[in-house]
């Protein structure tokens, strides 16, 4: 049985199709991000996690979203020279997206009814929301923006085995 989140099409940042089962295989770390955050400097953060575990099989995957205090409205261009200027991110970013509301994206529907939040909600609070991923394409863990992304590594390890 191939895993939901497989047959998922997104675009990447440079607005070519991908398919999530391109992805297979790996340990998935799925987050919403933003330019202009509290939480931006995550971005640091989720590159140095993914230079350390890429060689194993973890992919970042970052999805920009305007939806939170209007804090991503550069367009993808603007978006990529950003993260890659400011924080050196390597790993994939894709197109802007909705995480909410009757727009979102049909890779954050899945990710939300997975791993609801906090009291069962299935709504995204805010930027920097991070969704772990194994291997079979299974969503394991939601965790907040608050959580950072070096506190990951223990249970990213285990994933990667």
């Amino acid at each position: 049985m191939t895993a939901a989140i497989y047959p998922i099409s997104v675009k990447d940042i440079q607005g070519n199709d991908v398919v999530m089962e391109s992805f297979k295989d790996n340990v998935l770390l799925i987050v919403n991000t933003a330019s202009k955050c509290g939480f931006t400097p995550q971005y640091k953060a989720l590159e140095t996690l993914y230079q350390q575990y890429k060689d194993r099989g973890l992919v970042i995957l970052g999805f920009p979203c305007n939806q939170f205090g209007k804090q991503e409205q550069g367009n993808e261009d603007e978006i990529s020279q950003f993260c890659e200027l400011n924080f050196g991110v390597t790993f994939p970013l894709f197109s802007k997206i909705e995480v909410n509301g009757s727009n979102s994206h049909p890779l954050y529907q899945h990710l939300k009814k997975s791993a609801k939040g906090l009291l069962g909600s299935e709504s995204i609070k805010w930027n920097f929301t991070k969704f772990l991923v194994d291997k079979q394409g299974n969503v394991i863990e939601r965790y907040a923006p608050t959580t950072k992304p070096e506190d990951l590594n223990a249970v990213i390890e285990k994933l990667l085995g």
